[in-house]
């Protein structure tokens, strides 16, 4: 039966508890995982149990298939990390070292690993469900520091996509957020209409935005000292904000990047929003941002950054009702206020009302209602409410929910609830039940240790930081660029110079082979008129006998750079296969013959459902397109099935209720007990409460009944309904796994074919020398 609730899209949180006796039913706590896509909060008191819910539904999207960003300021969303399928002591003992007594690790090790498995499989969960949400992938990055594996934030100054800059009130929100929170990384808390420091900001990005152009904080110090406009509104620049004060700004964003600390953060993983959430097979992963470590500034501006990056990836999907991936932040105290205004304000609140339509479901977690801002409250459809710890507090929750209640329990009753809420059971108000309904938390399958220390996250990710293999500048790399320097020197005028900004004033350069080229791809049938830039960088050592094309780096656009040396400046030496290349055609013929074999669109292809991929839509990324497409489709075959079932369900419940009614004149409460299983396991498959073993306990109960020789006609009649039961649920239970089998991406077959360009479709717009600082 656990496979049922997972095949029908249900998240398992624990079990239902009874309002009058407060105790625990065998009623499973299940919601539609697409009920999140209204977005969900969790409010408690330290030890409520919050993290532990929180954990529980990650699990549960997992093992959906569906990813998870975790952002966790204190440190605890770690503990995802921490499953076993086998128990196994050994693999326990690093989690409880710290926490065993008298030194005996082993012995401990292995009692609490026996506890973890009894109590998952006191909740009616079984190995395989831990087997199922280990194989996922899940990783911790720690930002600006090497405990975890490393994250690059320099692409999340890239130009957003056309869904933003096309979008006036989405593009106000997204550089308003980026510009504070690049202040706030050197200490400056801008007001947007008084500070001159953010008016200059906000203008350098928002006109290299529109021109199409990645920033980087390198190029931002040099936009600073020599921005590309000479007004801002009316006032010419230089009276709005003299020279000398922007050198001292740029001086600042200098510093930062200067600091070893800082360097930190310019290596690793990139902030790829699709490759975080996606393994390259299309299969869901679980990103966790631990950022504990930071200070306040250096939190601000990453959450920031990451929140808007996750804007401009949603912004890029096809619309969705069900559910596609979830971001989780564990303790949303200071970013999300109800009356200030930090930078991860705009993005939060700008993902509450539009992230729904792309299937994207947003869960914050906070000690208090007051954490949260007002205007973001109205756009949250569930609510998990546990411990609170003054009266200030339940009174200040009931106001928030204000109408929201909208259940038969009046504001008292529901005030008496809430005080009496033990340790791990949540108050649950949705606006996809008809009622609130209280629940205990299941056990969950990671071990919860509490917050991880930075040596054990990089004992955790050792193997993925391996992976990385990030380089360090060789000592030989270092001399050599300190050898043959001399001053300009004279080549043909034919070949364009090009010199990049020595922020560092070290006045020395080193030549680098730079073309910027046009390939255009063309399709009538697919409707495909695409261009492709290509900007390509090869590094001039001094000794080539030739250019390798295929060789070449990516590079930013090399073309906005000044065209003359600075003064006093000293030069690497031109190798010669540069200096007897008139115009470098030679090396402009050799790159367009390079571009003609190696550029290609690749796509792909999907038979059923006919679907190909979009231009720049990797294969993983195409397999979760039609995953998604496959999900719609089978959430509309499992409405049908459940609307066609409803009135099966319906009679065999009034059967159900009489059977109990009857049997309660006749025989013991067990037998009470057992018809109430019965109820759940039918309405748990019809997506609103619990898939208990119904059929089997019921029977077992009728077996009992029939060896005794006591079966009365009111237990007969009860034999009857179970008999009916159980094929119901065969019957449901078939259906529900050929619509598992015919709408999952594994079984559909997907191609790959490629559109190359033709030769009189590739323009080598320019090719020259670009003197790099060094």
């Amino acid at each position: 039966m656990q496979d049922v609730y997972e095949k029908l899209g249900l998240f398992y949180l624990g079990k239902d508890i009874d309002k009058q006796s407060m105790e625990a039913t065998e009623a499973l706590t299940l919601l539609k995982n697409k009920n999140f896509t209204t977005h969900a909060a969790i409010i408690g008191m330290t030890g409520s149990g919050k993290t532990g819910l929180g954990v529980s539904i990650i699990e549960e999207a997992a093992i959906d298939n569906i990813p998870s960003i975790v952002i966790d300021p204190k440190g605890d969303m770690g503990d995802l990390c921490l499953t076993d399928p086998t128990f196994s002591a050994k693999s326990f003992e690093p989690w409880v070292k710290d926490e065993a007594k008298e030194g005996n690790v082993p012995a401990y090790a292995k009692k609490i690993a026996l506890m973890w498995k009894e109590g998952i499989e006191s909740f009616g969960q079984d190995i395989n469900r831990v087997e199922k949400f280990h194989t996922v992938k899940k990783t911790i990055y720690t930002p600006g520091s090497s405990a975890g594996v490393a994250i690059n934030i320099m692409s999340s100054l890239e130009t957003p996509p056309s869904q933003i800059m096309e979008d006036s009130d989405t593009f106000s929100s997204y550089l308003k957020s980026t510009t504070s929170s690049l202040l706030s990384l050197i200490g400056i808390n801008a007001d947007p209409l008084d500070s001159k420091e953010y008016i200059l900001l906000a203008q350098i990005i928002t006109k290299s935005w529109l021109s199409k152009e990645d920033l980087t904080i390198e190029s931002i110090i040099g936009k600073i000292i020599n921005p590309s406009f000479s007004k801002i509104g009316v006032l010419p620049l230089d009276t709005f904000y003299p020279q000398d004060a922007r050198f001292k700004l740029a001086t600042k964003f200098n510093s930062l990047l200067a600091s070893p600390s800082f360097s930190l953060w310019l290596k690793g993983d990139n902030l790829d929003i699709q490759k975080l959430l996606y393994d390259e097979k299309g299969k869901a992963k679980v990103a966790i941002f631990s950022i504990s470590h930071l200070n306040d500034e250096e939190r601000m501006f990453f959450v920031t950054l990451l929140l808007n990056k996750y804007i401009a990836w949603m912004r890029r999907q096809s619309g969705t009702s069900t559910l596609k991936t979830l971001l989780y932040m564990d303790e949303i105290f200071g970013f999300f206020p109800p009356t200030k205004n930090p930078p991860s304000k705009e993005p939060m609140l700008l993902l509450l009302k539009q992230a729904r339509a792309f299937g994207v479901g947003v869960i914050l977690s906070t000690q208090n209602p007051i954490d949260l801002d007002y205007k973001g409250l109205s756009n949250i459809g569930t609510w998990f409410i546990g411990r609170l710890q003054t009266t200030q507090d339940i009174n200040r929750v009931i106001d928030g929910l204000g109408g929201k209640i909208g259940s038969n329990f009046d504001k008292s009753e529901i005030r008496q609830l809430l005080s009496n809420l033990q340790k791990r059971t949540f108050f649950l108000k949705s606006a996809h039940l008809e009622d609130i309904r209280l629940f205990t938390t299941r056990w969950v399958l990671s071990y919860l240790k509490g917050p991880l220390k930075k040596a054990e996250i990089s004992t955790l990710m050792e193997r993925q930081k391996e992976k990385q293999n990030i380089q360090e500048e060789s000592i030989d790399t270092i001399i050599r660029k300190g050898e043959a320097l001399g001053s300009i020197q004279h080549i043909d005028d034919s070949i364009p110079q090009y010199y990049e900004p020595d922020i560092m004033e070290k006045n020395i350069f080193s030549p680098t082979l730079c073309a910027k080229s046009t390939i255009h791809f063309y399709s009538q049938r697919r409707g495909i008129d695409e261009e492709r830039i290509s900007l390509l960088s090869f590094p001039l050592e001094g000794d080539e006998q030739g250019i390798s094309w295929d060789e070449a780096r990516e590079e930013g656009d090399f073309t906005n750079l000044p065209h003359s040396p600075p003064k006093n400046a000293k030069f690497h030496t031109l190798p010669k296969v540069i200096l007897e290349d008139k115009g470098l055609k030679k090396a402009i013929r050799e790159l367009k013959e390079m571009l003609y074999q190696e550029e290609n669109l690749e796509l792909f292809r999907c038979a059923s459902p006919k679907m190909e991929s979009k231009v720049s839509e990797s294969n993983a990324d195409f397999v979760v397109r039609v995953q998604d497409s496959l999900n719609d489709k089978k959430e509309q075959q499992i409405e049908k099935l459940q609307t066609r079932y409803a009135s099966k369900e319906k009679t065999l419940v009034n059967r159900l209720v009489r059977a109990k009614e009857r049997i309660a004149k006749e025989s013991s409460d067990s037998t009470s007990s057992m018809i109430e299983a019965g109820i759940a396991v039918l309405g748990a498959l019809f997506g609103r409460t619990s898939p208990t073993k119904i059929g089997r306990a019921v029977n077992k109960g009728s077996k009992i009944l029939k060896e005794r020789g006591e079966m009365s006609r009111a237990e007969e009649r009860l034999a009857e309904v179970q008999t009916d039961i159980e094929t119901l649920e065969y019957e449901l239970e078939d259906k529900i796994d050929a619509l598992h089998e015919k709408f999952n991406v594994d079984n559909c077959e997907i191609e790959s074919f490629k559109i190359k360009p033709r030769k009189t479709d590739i323009d080598v717009e320019i090719c020259a020398i670009v003197w790099r600082a060094t």
